[in-house]
């Protein structure tokens, strides 16, 4: 069993940044795959990045690419997204995920991650 909590979301300008934490439990967080997801009001639950178990691999979705940065430290069970050059377009609820792989695959379907997290607000002021 795996608990999720992420922390960082709040308001900001475009063009600000932010960096979103999740912290997780348990001792098994580097046999995780990692990844964060994102849902606006009225709208589906999106795939934002995903990061391996060993943080070497990394994914990013068209729309944040080169915007967003995910990383992990698994000596403090937490994975980060930092998210620069904000647009209004990204205010969601954003959730952490975890999935246990230890492969190279990059899961970028929200029913391939067993475990999520409450979210967290992002929202970004025009």
């Amino acid at each position: 069993q795996v608990q999720l909590v992420e922390s960082g979301g709040g308001l900001v300008q475009a063009g600000g940044s932010l960096r979103l934490s999740c912290a997780a439990s348990g001792r098994t967080f580097s046999s995780y795959a990692m990844g964060w997801f994102r849902q606006a009001p009225g709208k589906e639950r999106e795939f934002v990045s995903t990061i391996t178990w060993s943080g070497a691999g990394t994914y990013y979705a068209d729309s944040v690419k080169g915007r967003f940065a995910i990383s992990r430290d698994n000596a403090k069970n937490t994975v980060y997204l930092q998210m620069n050059s904000l647009k209004p377009e990204d205010t969601a609820v954003y959730y952490c995920a975890a999935r246990y792989y230890t492969g190279t695959y990059y899961a970028r379907t929200w029913s391939e991650y067993d475990y999520w997290g409450q979210g967290t607000q992002v929202t970004v002021s025009s």
